[in-house]
């Protein structure tokens, strides 16, 4: 190739490099335009989250993300001594929907063992939807409480123990759905939020929540990625 040639192929060469980088810091731009609040767990929790019953020897952050012990306690319905569940006030969308997702990774063994995504107002008010062993099957589970009482929305076969779990907020309406990581999104249920918390002036605020593990065996599951989104 002449020396020309060989500059003028280096110049383009350098162009579409740029173009690509370019086009990547803009795709990059678009897909986080909504992103509110991003929490990756790496060696620290990010700003804003607060423990409820913390039992600290039971959770860890590091280069996979959050780790908590899965603790025999339990959230559904009115006993509410769950230990380590995480909570962070839920940001003002603007009128717009709010999206929350989170990628979790558990291995039940236990019944009813659970690791949830929540809209929480307090113990005995929320919307989850979670990784959960029903009867011995793997399973996404939706429900709702209002003041302690419980209603299973939905439960959904899982083919995984590693998935994302979703939320979408519009109004007083709430959405759950899951991906697995072979899998698109698959919608699990919707239903109305606890109305007389809100209406009490209880803060909306998103939980992860960890209960009923083994009392006889140590279950650590994984939060690798949070975050809250703006909708259109």
């Amino acid at each position: 190739m002449a020396n020309s040639a060989r500059r003028n192929h280096g110049k383009w060469a350098v162009a579409m490099a740029a173009c690509t980088l370019l086009g990547v810091m803009a795709a990059t731009a678009v897909n986080d335009a909504g992103v509110l609040f991003r929490d990756t767990f790496k060696g620290k929790l990010g700003e804003g989250w607060k423990w409820v019953r913390e039992d600290a020897k039971r959770w860890r952050v590091g280069d996979h993300g959050l780790e908590v012990c899965i603790h025999p306690g339990n959230m559904w319905g009115p006993a509410n001594d769950a230990k380590n569940v995480l909570v962070r006030v839920a940001p003002d969308a603007g009128g717009k929907p709010l999206e929350v997702t989170a990628a979790v990774e558990n291995h039940p063994t236990n019944q009813w063992e659970q690791v949830d995504l929540c809209w929480y107002y307090d113990d005995g008010n929320m919307v989850k939807v979670g990784e959960e062993l029903v009867d011995g099957k793997l399973s996404v589970v939706m429900g709702r409480e209002e003041n302690d009482r419980a209603r299973t929305i939905s439960i959904t076969p899982l083919d995984s123990e590693t998935l994302q779990l979703r939320f979408v907020v519009t109004g007083d309406r709430i959405r759950g759905s899951f991906k697995t990581p072979k899998g698109e999104w698959r919608d699990v249920g919707e239903c109305d939020l606890p109305a007389e918390a809100g209406a009490k002036g209880k803060p909306a605020q998103i939980s992860l929540q960890f209960y009923r593990g083994p009392e006889d065996a140590e279950h650590w599951a994984r939060v690798s990625e949070f975050t809250i989104r703006r909708g259109e």
